[in-house]
């Protein structure tokens, strides 16, 4: 019976929804219980301390509900709270982190600009990928730009990310990392303000790839034709609830013609 239970993933807010699409689109077949904490969001600018006990709250409660996996489609809160909740939880753990590694193999003598909330950039986690990936990457931080992502000002958001990264001093930027799960909704208007030749990267399709070979290691894959998905969040329903909706759709409009990295 365990395969058949859902999987939980939870977000700050709404931006967790693209990763949830790509949840969906490589494993069609499982339930989805997916949770946007509005009502605490930005965690990105908050202390980690703070992040975390927002991150146990929501924990609590999915585990309430019988989830067999967990997925944190949040790239602060990955940073401040993956490692423990691994240590602490016996269903697996299956975290974000600004795809740096991919954007690394794209370069080819310019710069890597990786967009990100400021809390994600200052805290160890991404201080190891960029010793391991970092040549030629600028960090990016981006404080507002969720918040104008939740509000659906997607034009706004685009715009703004633009500013900065034609503020970032670089030359020649090989590639654009989307750190935070929010900023891939900005995908398609960033590819009309940038070069061609810029690469824009994030890690949602190689987190539910990852999801995947979890839950086959564990005979947990769900074999069921199509899965199920429910929406929760902290905030208020009627206005949070058809902001996910919209998103998903978009979402999913836009991965018809377009190949995520």
């Amino acid at each position: 019976m365990a395969a058949k239970e859902p999987v939980g993933v939870f977000d700050s807010g709404v931006g967790g929804i693209s990763v949830l699409g790509a949840l969906r689109r490589e494993l069609p077949g499982e339930d989805f219980l997916y949770y946007g904490d509005t009502a605490n969001a930005p965690y990105g600018t908050k202390p980690a301390e703070q992040v975390m006990d927002c991150v146990q709250r929501v924990v609590r409660l999915m585990l309430g509900r019988g989830i067999k996996a967990l997925v944190i489609a949040c790239n602060t809160a990955t940073a401040v709270a993956a490692a423990r909740l691994r240590q602490e939880l016996s269903i697996p753990v299956i975290g974000m982190e600004p795809a740096l590694k991919p954007a690394h193999e794209m370069r080819r003598g310019g710069s890597i600009l990786v967009l990100a909330t400021p809390v994600t950039l200052r805290l160890p986690k991404f201080a190891a990928l960029m010793e391991k990936y970092g040549e030629g990457a600028i960090p990016v931080p981006c404080p507002g730009l969720m918040e104008l992502v939740e509000a659906e000002r997607l034009d706004e958001a685009a715009r703004c990310a633009a500013e900065r990264i034609a503020g970032s001093g670089a030359e020649q930027v090989d590639a654009v990392v989307l750190g935070c799960t929010h900023y891939v909704f900005l995908r398609e208007r960033l590819r009309r303000l940038l070069p061609e030749t810029t690469a824009l990267v994030d890690g949602n399709l190689g987190t539910a790839r990852q999801l995947r070979r979890v839950l086959a290691e564990r005979s947990l894959l769900n074999p069921a034709a199509q899965g199920r998905c429910e929406l929760l969040t902290s905030g208020d329903e009627a206005a949070v609830l058809p902001v996910m909706r919209r998103l998903m759709s978009a979402w999913e409009k836009e991965m018809e013609n377009c190949e995520e990295v």
